[in-house]
């Protein structure tokens, strides 16, 4: 038997090499957190402390892989002895060991360095000396599915890498776009600079140059944070941290820089961290919410929207809010904030849902007029566009999620809330169960999304979510918009593209192919067609017949 430390999935654990038996299953099994991985072909358990000692009363001999490659090798050792070192401590390879064990390779095998603004891929022919190197990254690991080495893209772990093959003629490539490169100059400063930049309602950037003492009294800060990507301190906006800030520049005789970086004209609502006595939703509202089964999405928006209306009047109780007052709340929205047309509408809804569901008064319309709805027409991408956004996803659950939400018209909470059942490989359809408006309805199961999804069960073998997350849960909303986000970058795609966009294509992309209005409406869950009819506005089909007056004119 033999044990090795691997990142497996962003997460480190031991890997246990030992060949079949029932017994020895049985006993791993009684350990916590142990789990088979069909891409390791092994078994694995947590890299903790209590893990190792449960791993180590009951199996008292193994082996620990020797190889530089594992992260529990720690100095030269027989391949027949054994040890009962503790994984909990993280450990080092030995770059001191007898030059014999370092085998450099000199012929010329292809090299490959793929960056993207936030890690950097690097295929390389095995050899020791790479191997050493390219371990001393923090959090460098080595991906068994794609059989690549991967580096976190920051500081400067991009000219170090580069500079180390470069005499190897490696194939460099980076997928960053100009506009993500222009966006993401750094400020420059002195020694006795900070720069302080606000960016109302989300976020405070503190760039200084490198001071311990002031680093601790940054970090005291709630939820202060380092965004390695701008190389900058991150804390949430707020006006009272502005003024620690300040206090801090101040006090350790820094010339401070602060600037706004406003969107819009829209004002930020109050950061509940200005708020004196801040008041959350009350326990009623957000039970009441639930009762009636409407979506997390859905709680958490009328949540937010109903905090910043109850601490819009602090000083008085919710249930003894007037109508005037009310009508003043929502006026002061469009006045003073400058809110979209949709921001008001929710949070009148959730106004209302209050006094109307919670306190079960009578419905009221406020004397203020709804906004007129905002008509957009959505951005879609062209099939060559789709083609080329899967063509750039190498990962298998990746692209199985980005080809199933294409070639079903879903929305992204329609995607993480399928279940392995819900895939009905006899009829070809896809049944989404309490989607927007708590309606059932049938959708396509594209041939080709159906025999990726089979080898995308086979591997990652999900229990009961199709596409479940690292808890075992359903896949977050979150992940999935940033997969989306860095195919369709990988790709080279300019357009603003979302994981919406993937259900617009695909209505679009059937209406140009000649499906009925209203079986898209269906497949998509609309409840009104004039919903649907805003893809008639989209759909380059005819266009080619057209003929603009202009060109009929003799000039």
């Amino acid at each position: 038997m033999k044990v090795s430390k691997v990142n497996h999935r962003g997460e480190w654990r031991i890997r246990i090499e030992t060949a079949y038996s029932q017994d020895t299953i049985a006993k791993l099994k009684t350990i916590d957190g142990a789990r088979w991985s069909q891409t390791m072909k092994a078994w694995h358990i947590p890299y903790t402390q209590k893990s190792f000692g449960q791993f180590r009363e009951l199996f008292p001999s193994f082996e620990i892989d020797t190889s530089p490659v594992s992260g529990l090798y720690t100095e030269q050792k027989s391949e027949s002895e054994h040890t009962t070192t503790n994984p909990a401590k993280e450990e080092t390879v030995n770059t001191s060991a007898p030059i014999n064990r370092i085998k450099k390779k000199t012929d010329s095998e292809p090299i490959s360095i793929d960056i993207t603004r936030h890690n950097i891929y690097i295929k390389v022919p095995k050899n020791d000396t790479d191997i050493l190197f390219l371990r001393s990254f923090q959090h460098a690991h080595w991906d068994m599915v794609h059989f690549c080495w991967i580096v976190p893209n920051y500081r400067n772990n991009r000219d170090k890498i580069v500079n180390y093959f470069a005499d190897r003629n490696p194939e460099i490539s980076e997928f960053i776009s100009s506009n993500e490169s222009q966006t993401e100059q750094k400020p420059t400063y002195t020694a006795d600079e900070m720069i302080l930049i606000a960016i109302p309602g989300r976020a405070l950037k503190v760039y200084f140059s490198y001071n311990r003492e002031i680093m601790k009294q940054i970090k005291k800060i709630p939820y202060c944070q380092w965004n390695h990507d701008e190389n900058c301190w991150s804390v949430p906006y707020s006006e009272r941290f502005i003024a620690e800030i300040k206090q801090i520049a101040a006090g350790n005789g820094l010339k401070l820089q602060f600037r706004e970086e406003t969107k819009q004209g829209i004002k930020p609502r109050t950061s509940r961290y200005d708020i004196k006595n801040y008041r959350t939703c009350p326990p009623n509202y957000l039970a009441k919410l639930r009762e009636l089964r409407y979506s997390k999405h859905t709680l958490n928006t009328y949540k937010h929207m109903f905090e910043e209306f109850i601490n819009h009047f602090p000083d008085t109780e919710p249930e003894d809010i007037t109508d005037e007052m009310i009508t003043g709340f929502l006026r002061y929205l469009v006045d003073e904030r400058n809110v979209s047309g949709s921001y008001q509408n929710q949070s009148i809804n959730s106004i209302k849902f209050y006094y109307e569901k919670v306190l079960r008064g009578q419905r009221k319309i406020y004397l203020i007029d709804r906004p007129r709805e905002a008509k957009y027409l959505p951005e879609v991408l062209s099939q060559n566009e789709i083609k080329l956004i899967l063509k750039n996803t190498d990962n298998l659950k990746h692209k199985a999620i980005i080809m199933t939400i294409y070639s079903a018209g879903l929305r992204v909470s329609e995607a993480i809330n399928l279940k392995l059942k819900d895939i009905d490989s006899q009829r070809m359809q896809i049944r989404v169960e309490q989607a927007k408006g708590k309606k059932d309805r049938y959708t396509l199961l594209s041939v080709k999304t159906l025999e990726i999804l089979r080898k995308y069960v086979a591997e990652y073998k999900p229990k009961v979510w199709l596409f479940e997350g690292a808890d075992g849960k359903e896949y977050s909303r979150r992940s999935i918009g940033e997969l989306v986000h860095k195919a369709v970058q990988k790709a080279g795609i300019k357009k603003r593209v979302t994981v919406h966009t993937l259900r617009h294509s695909f209505a679009t992309h059937l209406l140009e192919a000649g499906t009925d209005l209203r079986y898209i409406q269906n497949l998509l869950g609309h409840q009104n067609t004039k919903t649907t009819e805003i893809y008639t506005h989209i759909t380059t089909k005819g266009f080619d017949q057209i003929v603009s007056p202009m060109d009929q004119l003799d000039l």
